[in-house]
């Protein structure tokens, strides 16, 4: 089944014979400083500019009832984001991953996204549709 909501990935890690563990790298979308008075039109308009890591997190399946609930529970933060990227792992147990290890794949995943190595994400919207990036 295609995934073409956040919510419809979700369901579809549940339905895996191995446990999933989710990574999750929200961003703002940002205008460079040197932009072109078309890029700020542009970007005015809601295109454009630059999408910048501003929060990250792990989560399993089991943790995240839905899209809505992930919203929520980010609002809490106070920090604006305008998408979200999301890549899965199996887990190789039952127990809790390590949080030095969760530290570092996170780490690992920000910086691809900071230099454009994007190719093994889902990107959804706030609404939790999925956006597809060039």
């Amino acid at each position: 089944m295609p995934t073409t909501a956040f919510d419809d990935l979700l369901r579809t890690a549940r339905q895996q014979p191995e446990p999933q563990h989710f990574y999750l790298i929200f961003a703002a979308a940002e205008l460079p400083q040197d932009a072109s008075p078309e890029q700020r039109a542009r970007f005015a308009e809601g295109n454009g500019g630059a999408l910048t890591p501003v929060m990250a997190v792990d989560k399993s399946p089991q943790e995240l009832t839905d899209f809505g609930a992930l919203v929520a529970e980010s609002a809490q933060t106070g920090q604006h984001w305008d998408m979200v990227f999301v890549t899965t792992q199996p887990k190789s147990s039952d127990l809790p991953p390590d949080p030095q290890q969760v530290e570092q794949t996170l780490t690992g995943l920000i910086e691809r996204i900071r230099t454009g190595q994007i190719d093994s994400f889902l990107n959804f919207d706030r609404e939790g549709g999925i956006v597809r990036l060039y």
